[in-house]
């Protein structure tokens, strides 16, 4: 066979080279066309299913993780459920068979966590991850102020509300993941004693904290050939605003929730940091692609 073909070749020489010729230019525009990945993504197809609920571990597994697990596990295609609880939040990771498509899956397992999202305890805040895979995690960036006018929470702040939606509405972002700083937090200490001195409870103080940030509409008026629309607004926007609100208004004697707490703006507590090249705490973001767009 093989002395057949070279007997061929040789008694054909400018047909051979003809062949030669189309495939190297098919070639050429293969190379052009075919995406390549650096880092081949060879990683299942998965859903994240993220549960946010202030209880202790053991809680979070028997009233959340377990019924969502129970849940799925009628879904088509589904290959694996594995799960991770741990104190305020859960993660239950659904991984299905090779070659389903991630948006597929993802409707799926949505129908599914509808039926069961009524059933869970009353608080539990339950979403889906972001559409992207193992590999997603394609650039990471610090924000760094050699000025040193802004600290951690400003950078944080910056980096939460104005620098990450920037980023996330370029095309095929997935999330930008905040990392590092302080999470600024409104806190409310309360005294006891003062408390019990005027009959109220800490109930009574978390419903004037959740009053006080709100913001209502009322209805329109008409004077004078024009409309009015009169609205209540009630945001936070400073320590005083939280200091002053009352927590007995049907009361005759009005009482502040600074007569009995002392309100400060601080930072939450931190459960991991990030550092920059040694030099300390820095602020930063992860840039998580959206699946498929790799290329």
């Amino acid at each position: 066979m093989i002395k057949r073909i070279i007997e061929f070749s040789a008694r054909n020489r400018a047909l051979v080279l003809v062949i030669v010729a189309v495939s190297v230019m098919g070639a050429f525009q293969a190379m052009k066309r075919v995406p390549l990945d650096a880092i081949p993504d060879l990683s299942d197809t998965q859903v994240i299913i993220y549960s946010k609920w202030d209880r202790s571990p053991s809680t979070i597994e028997d009233q959340v993780t377990y019924p969502i697990i129970t849940a799925l596990l009628g879904a088509p295609r589904v290959k694996d459920i594995r799960s991770f609880s741990d104190f305020g939040f859960s993660y239950v990771y659904v991984i299905f068979e090779d070659g389903t498509d991630i948006y597929w899956a993802r409707s799926r397992v949505l129908e599914y966590l509808n039926k069961i999202l009524p059933s869970l305890p009353e608080g539990v805040k339950t979403e889906l991850g972001p559409d992207a895979t193992g590999v997603g995690w394609v650039y990471q960036y610090a924000l760094v102020d050699k000025s040193g006018k802004h600290n951690l929470q400003e950078l944080r702040s910056y980096q939460d509300w104005t620098l990450r939606y920037q980023l996330q509405s370029v095309d095929g972002v997935a999330e930008i993941a905040s990392i590092g700083g302080f999470q600024k937090e409104y806190d409310v200490s309360v005294d006891p004693l003062k408390l019990s001195l005027r009959g109220l409870s800490i109930l009574d103080v978390a419903d004037g904290v959740r009053q006080a940030n709100m913001e209502s509409g009322g209805r329109l008026l008409e004077i004078s050939g024009a409309e009015y629309m009169v609205r209540l607004r009630g945001y936070v926007s400073s320590t005083a605003d939280i200091e002053n609100a009352v927590l007995n208004p049907t009361g005759k004697d009005k009482i502040r929730i600074g007569d009995v707490a002392t309100v400060s703006a601080g930072p939450q507590i931190r459960r991991g940091l990030s550092d920059l090249d040694g030099a300390g705490d820095a602020v930063g973001g992860i840039v998580v692609v959206r699946s498929g767009r790799m290329r």
